[in-house]
């Protein structure tokens, strides 16, 4: 089992066309140290429905690789998922709704096993995000 202080985790979804073909891309980092990455394309879906994705996929890094962390910092630059995830903005949508709950869920699991004790979304521009996009896109390239 790993033992963070702090990891920070910059997750992206995408999409070309809304819906379109799909991919996530994760990074997660304990200051300069890399110690994960995830790459993987969706299908056919919408880009908040992959930046959603992006954050459970992350989460399921975390229990599979028997990760643990006192903080976990998400970086994404999807306001609307990051605010839907602070509770700031309402999830009007069903299937995202759904989404939050399971990523709500997830963190909970975690903190209630010890796994992690706090968890903190922020909103970042894409500029800042640049690791996670250059995975979304490469792997867009991929399935041309």
């Amino acid at each position: 089992m790993s033992d963070f202080s702090e990891i920070t985790i910059n997750t992206d979804g995408g999409s070309r066309g809304n819906p379109g073909p799909s991919a996530i891309g994760v990074i997660l980092k304990s200051g300069n140290q890399k110690i994960g990455e995830i790459s993987e394309y969706l299908g056919i879906t919408t880009n908040n429905v992959a930046e959603y994705t992006a954050v459970i996929k992350a989460l399921d890094y975390l229990v599979q690789n028997k990760i643990m962390a006192d903080h976990l910092l998400f970086v994404l630059d999807s306001e609307l998922v990051v605010k839907q995830i602070n509770g700031l903005y309402k999830v009007k949508l069903p299937h995202l709704r759904e989404l939050n709950q399971k990523i709500k869920n997830q963190i909970s699991n975690l903190i209630l096993q010890k796994q992690i004790q706090k968890v903190t979304f922020v909103n970042v521009l894409r500029e800042k995000n640049k690791e996670a996009d250059a995975l979304v896109n490469s792997c867009l390239d991929s399935q041309k």
